[in-house]
């Protein structure tokens, strides 16, 4: 019992140095694959760590924790950089803005996709919920209109100069089309995959998004949330999707 008491110190040095190295191997692996939704959960972590690294006396682990820590405000400023200017923007603007119907926006939706699976008219619609999207979103023509399936329909007949990117709908606005989204970098995928379904794939790695995507080759409907896909959604099936997807979560 003695020997143990003696050497209770030494056994805490040990511990300290090795959670220390786990900790940093554990950190550069997630820093080489973490997608900017999952930052929020690591900054969590740390400060886990650093109030159980405090109590139990871990003061190596404990110097690391609060290395990271204070580091962890600059690395949120720069991802979230354009979310923070639009908050701001928000604060200063009138918060009267008109509810969305979105319902109604739903049943424009699913009429437009309806038609155009029938015709077998590639289409690629990206739903915006609690992340901004615009970061991730590349070219893109400005159009800020109603969602109606005429307009929508329209974007995606294969003469249209914009009918190869994709549709952007934020606040129930139709605000971009023509956009090129990133293609999931994920391996696993099957390469029979199109442009289409690995844009929509990538999108929905990175940020909550709802993504439409219409097969050209098919005309099959697929939706892609959080990387995952449910796909040959007949129109019922996608509307009583999208509604539980959307109007729940719907960017404020």
């Amino acid at each position: 019992m003695t020997f143990f008491l003696q050497n209770i110190g030494v056994l805490q040095d040990l511990l300290d140095l090795s959670l220390t190295a786990l900790i940093l191997v554990r950190l550069s692996r997630l820093m080489k694959t973490v997608l900017a939704l999952r930052i929020l959960t690591a900054l969590s972590a740390l400060v886990v760590g650093h109030l159980l690294a405090r109590l139990l006396s871990l003061h190596t682990v404990r110097l690391l924790f609060d290395t990271f820590l204070v580091s962890s405000v600059v690395v949120l400023a720069v991802i979230f950089q354009t979310d923070i200017r639009r908050a701001f923007a928000a604060l200063i603007r009138s918060r009267a803005v008109k509810d969305v119907e979105m319902s109604d926006l739903i049943d424009e939706l699913v009429f437009a996709v309806s038609g155009l699976a029938q015709k077998r008219i590639g289409a690629l619609i990206v739903i915006e919920r609690s992340i901004q999207v615009d970061s991730y979103l590349a070219v893109g023509t400005e159009i800020d209109a109603k969602v109606t399936s005429e307009l929508i329909s329209s974007i995606f007949l294969p003469y249209s100069p914009i009918h190869d990117g994709a549709v952007i709908i934020q606040r129930g606005k139709l605000t971009r089309a023509g956009c090129f989204l990133p293609l999931t970098q994920n391996l696993e995928v099957s390469k029979s995959l199109g442009t289409r379904h690995r844009a929509a794939m990538g999108l929905s790695e990175l940020v909550d998004a709802v993504v439409i995507v219409v097969s050209e080759e098919t005309g099959t409907v697929s939706v892609f949330v959080g990387g995952k896909k449910t796909t040959n959604l007949d129109p019922p099936a996608l509307g009583k999707l999208l509604r539980r997807l959307v109007e729940q979560r719907w960017l404020k």
